[in-house]
């Protein structure tokens, strides 16, 4: 779900091209999930190898990863580790969510409806066990670091982008400036274009930077504040916020207040929504993160990469050796590239 604090934050629309000799931390799953929801057959079928297996998410991190790096914009991607214990209820909305689009899927199926059924088999994208495996060891083949973070993996990207080990923390959600990303960038694809969930519109869309101290500065508030402000519009720890209260609202509110209070929240609504708030700021101003990580980037091993995705899962050779090609040579590039452009 994500926090929706879209109408508040301060962004900056950038070509792709302006992010070269930068490097991402980029929120794996958020990359695998879009990966899983928009390459698939006009039926709505992911791709998959002749063992059954689905290899969206190979393809899109495999494809997207090497434009990137053609770009000279070097990615790290951070994997989700045990999720809070908070989280529990917008996992289990999650589950109930795709199982519901599951059944309409399948309905849409049966009456011959190929574009209605592409739009709900979007939404019952899973990343499974072996899905998060086999990117960990095509990332590996390709040269590309993982990190595998103790918990929320926005947190990790949020906290090696404060460390300075990378340039941005890179994901579609805004949780990453709750968690203290200094640098946000979303809408990192490699078209220009981007496919509206559950809908076959594409729309033209730009990266988009966000610096957290240049919307703090703007909306005249902290970052405890603006975590505030995030519950109570609503987390994946607390999803419904409040009722009736949107980020604007939110923000006045906390503005007017100096910060969120149990008192505060009991006089918004007749029924107090109840969770912890105290467990919920800390999940984001004091994360579980490790500082145990390295980042290298390696020349792809081309042969393995190879035999991964050709001879194991079934990928054309001609078009994977495309990709590896422009992977090796950005990679190579980026060594010398260094930019000393500012944002802001």
């Amino acid at each position: 779900m994500g926090v929706n604090l879209k109408p508040i934050v301060i962004k900056t629309e950038v070509d792709l091209s302006s992010l070269t000799g930068k490097s991402v931390a980029i929120d794996a799953y958020n990359s695998l999930y879009q990966f899983l929801s928009i390459i698939r057959q006009a039926n709505g079928t992911p791709l998959k190898d002749r063992a059954g297996r689905v290899t969206s998410h190979l393809s899109g991190l495999l494809y997207r990863t090497s434009r990137l790096a053609e770009l000279s914009i070097r990615v790290v991607y951070v994997f989700d580790g045990k999720p809070p214990v908070l989280k529990t209820r917008e996992i289990k909305r999650r589950v109930k969510t795709r199982k519901e689009a599951t059944r309409k899927y399948e309905a849409a199926l049966a009456r011959g409806e190929t574009k209605e059924a592409f739009i709900y088999a979007q939404a019952t994208s899973h990343v499974r066990d072996y899905m998060e495996q086999d990117s960990k060891q095509l990332l590996t083949l390709m040269g590309i670091p993982w990190i595998q973070a103790p918990s929320e993996g926005e947190a990790q990207a949020a906290f090696m982008t404060k460390q300075g080990s990378t340039d941005f923390c890179g994901s579609q959600d805004y949780d990453s400036l709750l968690f203290g990303a200094p640098r946000l960038v979303r809408n990192l694809t490699i078209s220009g274009r981007r496919k509206l969930p559950r809908k076959q519109v594409y729309i033209d869309v730009l990266p988009e930077i966000i610096a957290l101290n240049k919307t703090l500065e703007d909306l005249e508030i902290s970052r405890e504040q603006l975590v505030d402000v995030g519950i109570l519009v609503g987390t994946d720890y607390n999803p419904e916020g409040v009722k009736g209260i949107g980020p604007k609202k939110a923000l006045d509110l906390i503005k007017e207040h100096g910060e969120l209070t149990d008192p505060l929240l009991e006089s918004l609504t007749e029924k107090p929504p109840k969770f912890d708030l105290a467990q919920i700021r800390r999940i984001f101003l004091d994360p579980k993160v490790t500082e145990s990580y390295n980042l290298k980037w390696r020349s792809p091993d081309i042969g393995a990469t190879v035999d991964f995705l050709c001879r194991e899962r079934d990928f054309t050779e001609d078009r994977v050796k495309r990709a590896l090609e422009k992977l090796t040579k950005g990679m190579e590039e980026s060594k010398s590239k260094t930019t000393l452009d500012t944002f802001f």
